[in-house]
């Protein structure tokens, strides 16, 4: 038997408020529910998968899901993206990663100067495309870098082509991850490029680049690959895991790329795990609050799944799930702690049942190792059909 599994996260994409959503200050976020009193969704393929059918959610219910379906509670202390890919795996983060309310305390940002030999402007919690459209004319003038941060544990610098060479912003993230560390160990330091004129300045998405923390290797993709499984990353998974346990990349920052990248491996290989991220929800429209925005992109991923659905093997397994929230509809522009969809689809897979709520985003991994590796799952448990040949 020849299995593939391909793990699809839409990055932002939460089913509702966890119960410790008041601790994050997300009462009453719901991505997926606010948005569809708004917009009125269009996604039948969700919908025939069991998105709507998932505890905690008011929707008419789908008498006939092909697929199954459940709720994945957070076991970690965060609600970013790098606490939610690393729990998937089964690398749940005790303590929360560190953010910066405010700005970087000085003794960080001498180091990052000496670093980088240069001084640094900005240094405070703000929007990429704000704080570019701020400081950009300063930085065109004296070609110093800019330094920000965001409500999650990231450490950003942005720099003008024409001024910092991509060569040249790589190497001061990469210097700025080897100062992240310890007490200060931000989930990922991330290179933002971007061009254009004062007053018309735009990021540059296909030079951004993460610098993430080295995951534990006691995780599930580590043992997939120690064990001889094929692992594909698509869109940013291989610098969310530091290029560890991959064993082919496909890195991009748009769902249009993540979207070819996932559908040319359906075509081309012939076994092995598939991990992949759709950023747009969360990256363009998420933090914007674009409403319309947020609800195009689900509705576009939607018709990939269909497609993606109609050209599945019959040892295929199809997983559909979510990093975290981040609700368009409510004031603030960070990530929310929602529950996350698990949706799950294949010939070998029970169809419509409900696995309520499970604790952790770790049951992903779970399951998939079942899978390639026989071990048992509890998800497994109840999802395999009988003939299932391990």
């Amino acid at each position: 038997m020849k299995k593939r599994v391909f793990l699809i996260v839409l990055d932002g994409f939460g089913v509702g408020a966890s119960d410790d959503a008041e601790k994050f200050g997300d009462s009453g976020s719901n991505t997926f529910e606010n948005l569809d009193k708004i917009v009125s969704l269009n996604i039948p393929t969700l919908t025939k998968l069991g998105l709507k059918n998932i505890d905690g959610l008011h929707f008419e219910k789908e008498l006939n899901c092909i697929g199954s379906f459940a709720r994945l509670k957070e076991l970690s202390a965060g609600k970013d993206t790098t606490t939610g890919h690393f729990e998937m795996m089964g690398i749940i983060t005790k303590q929360p990663m560190p953010t910066f309310k405010n700005a970087f305390p000085k003794e960080i940002i001498d180091k990052l100067e000496i670093a980088f030999n240069t001084k640094i402007i900005g240094n405070k919690v703000a929007s990429g495309t704000e704080i570019i459209n701020e400081l950009g004319e300063l930085h065109l003038q004296t070609g110093y870098p800019i330094v920000y941060t965001s409500a999650d544990s990231v450490l950003q610098i942005a720099t003008h082509t024409d001024i910092v060479s991509l060569d040249k912003l790589y190497e001061y993230c990469q210097k700025a991850r080897e100062i992240m560390c310890g007490d200060f160990a931000v989930g990922r330091v991330i290179a933002r490029p971007f061009e254009g004129d004062v007053g018309d300045f735009k990021r540059i998405n296909e030079g951004r680049k993460d610098f993430s923390l080295v995951p534990d290797s006691n995780n599930s993709m580590q043992r997939l690959y120690d064990n001889g499984i094929s692992i594909y990353s698509v869109g940013k998974i291989s610098e969310i895991f530091a290029d560890k346990a991959i064993t082919k990349r496909y890195l991009n920052h748009n769902n249009k790329d993540s979207i070819e990248a996932t559908l040319k491996l359906q075509d081309e290989i012939e076994s092995g795990f598939v991990f992949a991220n759709f950023v747009d929800t969360d990256m363009l429209y998420g933090h914007r609050n674009d409403i319309m925005g947020y609800a195009k992109s689900l509705e576009e991923t939607d018709k990939f799944l269909a497609e993606f659905i109609t050209k599945m093997k019959d040892d295929d397994i199809l997983i559909v799930t979510g990093d975290h929230g981040n609700d368009p509809t409510t004031p603030s522009t960070d990530h929310s702690r929602e529950y996350t969809p698990f949706i799950v689809y294949g010939k070998n897979i029970k169809s419509n049942i409900n696995l309520g709520t499970l604790n952790g985003f770790n049951n992903i991994g779970e399951f998939i190792e079942d899978y390639f590796l026989d071990k048992k799952s509890y998800i497994g448990e109840i999802l395999w059909k009988k003939q299932l040949d391990k």
